[in-house]
C-alpha cells in the first residue's frame, strides 16, 4: 500500500490514540509489525503548538518508520497552518481527525462533528491539502448518526480535495464504541473511490483482519484498541495478511521483557515527574492479558517513583515466570 509517494511495509495501522500512542508506544507496535503508526491527536490551536505536551507528542525516530502526525481543529486556515507547523518539525504524513467522538472536541465542532457539515469539511481539506508538500489522509465515522451516514460522500470530497487516503472506523459518533462495526459501510465506501482506503473498527485478531480486507475489500487495516496490552498483535495480522502464516504469541518471558522495556522508554520519555503515572495505565492493560485476575496493580499504583516502579515490576514478572516453570 502507498499514501503519495510512500511505500508502507505492510497493510496493518496502528490507529492514533489520546493519551496512548505517545513515541514509547509507537516504538514497541512497529517493532511487532505495525506498518504505520500515528502521534496522538495534535490540535490546531495556535497556542499550544510550542508547548512542552505538544512537543512530546511530535517526538519521533526514524526506526520507527514514517512519521504521521494527526491534527484536529474546524478552522480550515488554522488547520492548514497546523499542517505546516507540524511538517516543519518532521511530520511525513500529516492525518486530519474527523473521527474523535469524545464532547470535549466535538463542543468546539472538530472531529467527527464536522461530518454534519460537508462544506466545511470540503474547506479544511482543500486548505490543508494545498498548504503542505507531504500526503494528507484523512479519519472518519460513517456518519454523525444512524439517520445520517455520510460516509460515501465525504469520502468523495476527500478524494476530489486530494486526500491521499481514507480511514474508516465503521461506526457513527452516535455509537461511540458500541455495537458492532458497520462494514458494509467501508465497503461501499470502496467501490466509490479509487484512493486507498483504511478500515477501522472491532479488528482485535488476526483472522478477523484477513475476513475485514476480504469483505471490505479495503487496502489496509487499522487496530486501535485491541493493541492496548497487546502489542504483539501486529506480528500475528502481519503474519497471516502478508505471509499466510500463523504467528503465535511471544512466550511469557519475552512478553515480561518487552513489557519493562515499554515501561523504561516511558520513564525516559516523560521523566519521574510523568513517568510512573502514564506507565499504571500501560501496565494495567499489559496485565489483563497475563494475569486478569492479579491484585498486583493495586500495589503497582500505589507506587510513586520511576524506579521502584521496575523494582516491583521485575519481582513481580519473576514470581509469575517461576510459577510457570513448576
Amino acid at each position: 500500500m502507498r499514501i503519495g509517494s510512500y511505500q508502507l511495509k505492510n497493510r496493518i495501522l496502528l490507529a492514533p490514540m489520546a493519551g496512548i500512542t505517545d513515541f514509547p508506544f509507537r516504538k514497541i507496535c512497529a517493532h511487532y509489525g505495525a506498518g504505520l503508526t500515528f502521534s496522538e491527536m495534535m490540535s490546531a490551536n495556535p497556542q499550544i503548538w510550542h508547548t512542552e505536551k505538544s512537543k512530546l507528542r511530535l517526538a519521533h525516530s526514524q526506526e520507527i518508520g514514517i512519521n504521521a502526525v494527526q491534527i484536529a481543529g474546524a478552522n480550515p486556515l488554522e488547520m492548514a497552518r497546523a499542517a505546516v507547523v507540524n511538517t516543519t518539525y518532521g511530520a511525513q504524513i500529516i492525518d486530519i481527525n474527523m473521527g474523535c467522538p469524545a464532547k470535549k472536541v466535538n463542543r468546539k465542532l472538530a472531529g467527527s462533528a464536522l461530518l454534519q457539515f460537508p462544506d466545511l469539511v470540503e474547506k479544511i481539506l482543500k486548505e490543508v491539502v494545498n498548504a503542505v508538500d507531504v500526503p494528507v489522509t484523512l479519519k472518519i465515522r460513517t456518519g454523525w448518526d444512524k439517520a445520517n451516514q455520510n460516509c460515501v460522500q465525504i469520502a468523495q470530497i476527500a478524494e476530489q480535495s486530494g486526500i491521499q487516503a481514507l480511514t474508516i472506523h465503521g461506526r457513527t459518533r452516535a455509537c461511540l464504541f458500541e455495537g458492532e462495526a458497520e462494514y458494509d459501510n467501508i465497503r461501499a465506501v470502496k467501490q466509490v473511490v479509487r484512493i486507498p482506503v483504511v478500515a477501522n473498527g472491532d479488528i482485535d485478531c488476526a483472522q478477523k483482519a484477513k475476513y475485514v480486507l476480504n469483505y471490505t475489500e479495503a487496502d489496509a487495516v487499522m487496530i486501535g484498541r485491541a493493541a492496548l496490552g497487546n502489542p504483539w498483535l501486529f506480528q500475528s495480522l502481519e503474519g497471516l495478511i502478508e505471509h499466510n502464516k500463523i504467528i503465535p504469541e511471544p512466550s511469557l518471558s519475552e512478553k515480561c521483557g518487552q513489557i519493562l522495556r515499554h515501561i523504561e522508554l516511558l520513564h525516559q520519555f516523560y521523566g519521574e515527574q510523568k513517568g510512573y503515572r502514564i506507565a499504571r495505565k500501560h501496565v494495567a492493560w499489559y496485565l489483563q492479558g497475563i494475569q486478569p485476575n492479579s491484585v498486583f496493580k493495586q500495589t503497582f499504583n500505589m507506587i510513586s517513583t520511576t524506579e521502584e516502579q521496575l523494582i516491583v515490576l521485575k519481582d513481580f514478572f519473576n514470581f509469575i515466570l517461576d510459577k510457570e516453570k513448576c
